[in-house]
């Protein structure tokens, strides 16, 4: 996906890791590019910015510019990252179970407008992640209103690891992505938007690896809105409740 060229990087999405049509998944590139910097968005979050849909097996330029990274398409400046000094505060653990059950409750089942998706769209088993969020209990007392709790139970892909076996950050920072728009789902009056709202930014960081063909529990809670602009949080968590990874993230919703 990556090649040398000069003191930049050559950076192609393969069409597997799609969001909307004819575009990379937004958690995707940006735990890709979360990935060139210092650290790896391990020892800090990384905040990713999404200026402009990411297309796919294309040869794009990746260019480091003092601590941050850029990602370009010709003159275009496409994303941006850079780390960030700030702590992450994920929505509650859900157990395994329950995130698994909750399932049954995702919209998406009954028309998905980004049904190609990487990470939760309905593509076959072992092909997309398949993360399915559904409304869950928020188990925190007088939550605020407007804060929905969605949880899935993510079953990890034998057949999503690098070359060492390893399951690439990229895959992480993909299941924390979607979760966080679908968490808005239910604050629209009629259940839907009339267009999905697109990724505008996103700052995660990873804790610990994640295994092929373990079990985590994705969760997400919508944290508000502000105009055509939501707000929400998303974690990744071991069975036992351990904090695998986290994430907040703004989505635009488009001009109507």
């Amino acid at each position: 996906m990556t090649a040398a060229a000069g003191l930049q990087t050559v950076l192609t999405v393969p069409k597997r890791f799609r969001g909307p049509e004819g575009t990379a998944n937004g958690g995707w590139i940006s735990g890709t590019l979360a990935g060139t910097l210092t650290g790896g968005g391990h020892d800090s979050p990384v905040e990713v910015t999404l200026r402009k849909p990411v297309p796919l097996e294309t040869a794009l330029l990746v260019e480091h510019v003092g601590n941050a990274v850029v990602l370009n398409q010709g003159e275009g400046h496409l994303v941006e990252a850079i780390p960030v000094a700030e702590t992450l505060t994920p929505p509650p653990f859900v157990r395994f179970t329950d995130a698994a059950r909750a399932e049954a409750g995702f919209p998406g089942r009954n028309g998905h407008a980004i049904a190609g998706c990487f990470a939760c769209g309905l593509r076959e088993p072992g092909d997309g992640l398949r993360i399915f969020p559904g409304p869950v209990k928020d188990p925190v007392e007088n939550s605020a209103e407007g804060t929905e709790l969605v949880a899935a139970g993510w079953r990890v892909p034998f057949n999503v690891t690098d070359e060492q076996g390893v399951v690439p950050d990229s895959i992480v920072w993909a299941a924390l992505d979607c979760a966080t728009g679908w968490a808005h789902y239910r604050s629209f009056p009629d259940r839907r938007p009339i267009q999905p709202p697109l990724l505008g930014r996103l700052t995660g960081q990873v804790f610990r690896r994640v295994y092929p063909m373990g079990r985590y529990s994705v969760v997400a809670r919508a944290e508000g809105r502000d105009g055509r602009k939501l707000f929400g949080t998303s974690a990744v968590y071991e069975v036992d409740g351990t904090l695998v990874a986290a994430a907040k993230a703004t989505w635009i919703l488009p001009r109507q």
